[in-house]
C-alpha cells in the first residue's frame, strides 16, 4: 500500500522522513478558509480529513497522512503572519501569553479515516521589540502559524511548552502517527501485521 503525505509543507516531510518507511508527497490544494463560527480545534480537524480525502480520491489503494495546525489565542484562530509587520505584531501581543496551538492528523485509506488531535500550550516570554526584531530577522517565519519555529530560534521565545507529542507542535505528531500506521497494518518498527490491527 503506497504511503503518501498530502501535504505541501517542508517541515513535515521531514518529519515523517525520520520514520523511515517510503512515501511520496502531494500537495492537496484545498481552501483552508475556517468556516463562520468554526472553533480552532474544529477547523484543524476539517482541514487535515479535507486533506487527506483529497488525496486518498486521486490515489485508490493508497494510505494518506493529512495533517493541519490551528493556532488559537484567548479563543479566536491566529494564522500564518505573512509579513515583518504582522509577525511582529503577533509575538507582541503573545508576550506574557499562553498559545494554544492545535494539531490535527487524519489518516486514510479511503474507506477509513483515523483522526486525532494533539494540543500544544505554549507560553510566550514577554519581550522586548528588539529581541523580537532581531528572532524575525533571523527566521523569517512568516509561514508559520504564531509566527514562532520552535524546532529553530522559535524555542527562545518560549516560557514553557506542554504536550503528549514532541513533534506536534513542528506539524505532524509522531507519536499518534505511528499508532495510526498500526491501526492500519503498517508497523514503524518494521513487522507489518497486514490484517489492520496494532
Amino acid at each position: 500500500m503506497p504511503l503518501i503525505l498530502a501535504s505541501s509543507s517542508p517541515y513535515r516531510r521531514a518529519l515523517l522522513q525520520r520514520l523511515n518507511l517510503p512515501f511520496s508527497v502531494q500537495s492537496p490544494d484545498i481552501d483552508e478558509s475556517p468556516l463562520p463560527g468554526e472553533t480552532p480545534l474544529d477547523l484543524s480537524l476539517r482541514l487535515a480529513r479535507e486533506k487527506a480525502a483529497a488525496i486518498a480520491a486521486r490515489n485508490p489503494g493508497a494510505l494518506v497522512i493529512g495533517s493541519d495546525q490551528v493556532a488559537a489565542f484567548q479563543g479566536e484562530p491566529v494564522g500564518k503572519p505573512g509579513s515583518f509587520e504582522a509577525a511582529r505584531e503577533q509575538l507582541r501581543r503573545f508576550g506574557g501569553h499562553d498559545v494554544l496551538f492545535h494539531t490535527a492528523l487524519c489518516v486514510t485509506d479511503g474507506q477509513r479515516h483515523l483522526l486525532e488531535h494533539v494540543p500544544t500550550e505554549c507560553r510566550f516570554l514577554a519581550l522586548d521589540d528588539a529581541r523580537i526584531e532581531h528572532y524575525l530577522r533571523v527566521e523569517q517565519p512568516y509561514d508559520t502559524a504564531g509566527s514562532a519555529k520552535a524546532e529553530c530560534l522559535g524555542v527562545a521565545l518560549m516560557e514553557r511548552m506542554r504536550s503528549d507529542d514532541p513533534t506536534a507542535l513542528i506539524g505532524l505528531p509522531l507519536i499518534a502517527l505511528c499508532r495510526m500506521l498500526r491501526a492500519f497494518g503498517l508497523e514503524p518498527l518494521g513487522a507489518h501485521t497486514g490484517n489492520g490491527q496494532p
